[in-house]
């Protein structure tokens, strides 16, 4: 199947060697930035995630500006990767949904597979339910925001695999984010920056792994 699809399996080996080398890095060197190539292969990344139904209800802030940062930076008790790493992206999941963001989903269903739009009005109906039943249940932001998470993993593998370090962060006051980032349909649930470790300087670089044995954690039934 895979010579079918033209496809290169990448090894269990490099998939887990890229995996162990990852941690949550604390300190970045500020002098080295993630090339232009790399980050498109980062942004194409969160752009394929999977999401419920594909709607895709989030979106991601890559902040370049200095000062924005300085600012995100005092709102998340200073910690210091919001500012000294190369590139910083802030996931925002949308609070609401409605039948306007719906049908703009089932246009680029349309769009993308030259399907004939009325083709799609079961699944339109199917999608509509589903959103206002998570509406009426009062869960519609629980729901969405773990859509973004599911991103954010992506992001994390992808860059370990590209050798470029990363560091999920919660660690910050939403509501201030929101009011920095001029939010006011999504909101600010998870932090992402990415870089270049300052190993000499990191306490946690060279530290072994800590992770419970797989018979703790995964059952088999």
């Amino acid at each position: 199947m895979q010579a079918e699809l033209g496809k290169e399996k990448i090894s269990g080996e490099a998939i887990l060697e890229s995996l162990n080398w990852r941690y949550a890095t604390k300190n970045y060197d500020k002098t080295r930035k993630i090339s232009a190539a790399d980050w498109a292969v980062i942004e194409q990344a969160l752009l394929l995630a999977p999401s419920s139904y594909g709607l895709q209800p989030y979106k991601f802030l890559v902040v370049s500006d200095p000062d924005v940062r300085e600012k995100l930076r005092t709102a998340a008790w200073n910690q210091p990767q919001l500012t000294d790493a190369s590139h910083l992206v802030v996931f925002a999941y949308k609070k609401t949904q409605t039948e306007a963001d719906i049908a703009r989903f089932i246009d680029r269903i349309a769009e993308v597979r030259g399907q004939a739009r009325e083709s799609l009005a079961d699944y339109e109906n199917l999608l509509n339910g589903s959103v206002k039943k998570a509406i009426d249940g009062g869960y519609i932001e629980v729901w969405n925001s773990r859509q973004a998470y599911i991103a954010l993993g992506f992001l994390l593998e992808t860059a370990a695999h590209l050798g470029i370090d990363a560091t999920p962060m919660e660690g910050f006051d939403a509501a201030q984010f929101n009011q920095i980032l001029g939010l006011t349909d999504y909101s600010a649930v998870a932090v992402a920056a990415l870089g270049y470790r300052d190993a000499a300087n990191d306490w946690l670089a060279n530290l072994k792994k800590v992770r419970f044995p797989a018979e703790q954690l995964i059952e088999k039934i």
